[in-house]
């Protein structure tokens, strides 16, 4: 059985996105906005993503990023409320190796993860 995210756990339509960044801001941190929509389905939590290229210009900065996200979210996707989170990059990463990069992004994002399983 694949470990990963299935389709149904991600937002895939520019209008998913859109309701989710005009919602509330949940949390933030550092480097990332964490959004969801007002409105919420029941039983449903799925994640987008948006990464820009202006604060991550490195394709493989911006992959790796998104990995980390996808993989704690789907650690702790049990333990979320429902609704949709949109996880937006807002501020440029310090110049570090891939290494740091990734642990920096993971501590962040476990922290804003515990926020938003206590709304």
């Amino acid at each position: 059985m694949p470990s990963g995210l299935p389709p149904a756990a991600r937002l895939h339509r520019p209008s998913e996105y859109a309701a989710a960044l005009k919602g509330r801001r949940i949390a933030r941190g550092a480097l990332f906005v964490v959004s969801s929509p007002r409105e919420s389905c029941p039983g449903v939590r799925r994640l987008g993503l948006v990464v820009p290229k202006r604060h991550a210009p490195l394709a493989v900065t911006r992959n790796a990023i998104k990995r980390v996200i996808r993989e704690a979210f789907r650690l702790r996707r049990d333990t979320l409320p429902d609704g949709d989170l949109v996880f937006r990059l807002v501020n440029r990463p310090a110049p570090a190796s891939l290494t740091a990069l990734k642990r920096q992004v993971r501590a962040e994002i476990d922290t804003l993860l515990e926020r938003v399983a206590k709304c």
